[in-house]
């Protein structure tokens, strides 16, 4: 929605006086001198309409067609979630935990009904974002996009997302009630944590499923991607009921715009995910490294050699001193590249290889 800024009224003027005459010595009466007025020119303006919520029913019937309902199976489980359509054509932001481990994502238009296989295109799973694209799609129904910059404490929003899995869009109303919150997160698919900042705090009743899905404002605006089921807070016995969150859309957009352009980064992956098959920590005792904790079965990193208790220290050329110059150094990675690896043994032996990477489902 545009707003439109209002016009202050203008009063012109213009008033020209002519001189009086002349006075005689004899001071006979004074002749009224002669004024001649312009015309005066007022500019009216109308006032800016205020802006009026939507209601209830006028808000879903905005929202609800430019959302699509994500279905992500990973192994044994499958994750339900909400994705926001951003483009005709079917590009969809939602969480990256959404979509985390799937081995495939379908998705279900809330405009036309239809099953689409999502391909992600790329994710960031520090901000907790993901971007697909829906095959085939076309002419989709797109978010209004708004500023979460302008967004305020007490503002009203609604949440709304395929809430518990069950395929039919809910609205969850509520008010924001901070911004610029930072939470801890764990993954319920996998147990992994992370830390989200500069969250939008909301009391709206979002649920597992929701996730992904758009927050909008009183206008049906798109200001936040509501992330639910994986938040979680230290509280106390006199601390608040627990609230809900969602990432700012200003935060999200610029990921989008960088998935789309095909730039990787640290943080960002773009493209297929490629997999070398170890869990890592870092080493606590010299050689400082990345320590394999765990070897997946005919993974690359064991058809190479690795084995539990061996510390990486070399990858690609890259020295490695911890667990996180890894997953930097996969992060410029393709699935099907030759790499180099070093490692020294938990005996102390060092061991060398070169292995290609697997592809897999997004981490």
């Amino acid at each position: 929605m545009t707003k439109r800024a209002g016009r202050r009224g203008l009063w012109t003027a213009a008033v020209l006086a002519a001189g009086l005459g002349a006075l005689a010595l004899a001071a006979p009466p004074l002749t009224p001198g002669t004024i001649e007025s312009a015309p005066v020119t007022v500019i009216t303006t109308t006032p800016p309409a205020p802006v009026v919520p939507l209601t209830p029913e006028e808000l879903s019937a905005q929202v609800v067609p430019t959302i699509v309902t994500i279905t992500a199976p990973a192994g044994f489980t499958t994750t339900a979630g909400t994705g926001i359509v951003l483009s005709p054509d079917g590009v969809v932001l939602t969480n990256h935990h959404v979509i985390s481990g799937a081995s495939d994502v379908t998705a279900v238009s809330m405009s036309n009904g239809l099953i689409y296989d999502a391909e992600i295109l790329g994710y960031d799973s520090v901000s907790d974002l993901a971007v697909l694209r829906l095959a085939g799609a076309t002419d989709l129904p797109v978010a209004v996009v708004g500023k979460s910059a302008e967004a305020t404490r007490g503002d009203s929003v609604t949440a709304i997302g395929n809430a518990e899995g069950g395929g039919v869009p809910v609205p969850a109303p509520g008010v924001i009630t901070n911004l610029g919150v930072t939470v801890n997160t764990r993954n319920v698919s996998d147990g992994s944590r992370n830390q989200l900042k500069g969250l939008i705090e909301v009391d709206a009743d979002i649920r597992p499923g929701d996730s992904g899905g758009p927050l909008v404002n009183a206008v049906g605006e798109l200001i936040g991607v509501s992330s639910a089921g994986n938040a979680v807070t230290d509280r106390t016995e006199t601390s608040p009921a627990p609230q809900s969150y969602a990432i700012p859309i200003d935060t999200a957009l610029p990921i989008v715009e960088q998935v789309l352009s095909g730039r990787s980064s640290e943080t960002v992956r773009v493209g297929p995910t490629p997999v070398l098959g170890v869990a890592v920590k870092d080493h606590a005792e010299m050689p400082a490294g990345a320590e394999v904790v765990a070897v997946s079965f005919d993974s690359p990193a064991e058809r190479v050699g690795l084995i539990k208790g061996a510390v990486i220290t070399e990858f690609g050329g890259s020295r490695i001193a911890s667990s996180a110059d890894l997953n930097a150094a996969m992060s410029s990675r393709r699935p099907g590249d030759t790499v180099a690896v070093t490692w020294v043994d938990a005996t102390g032996q060092p061991g060398t290889g070169s292995l290609v990477l697997d592809e897999g489902p997004p981490r």
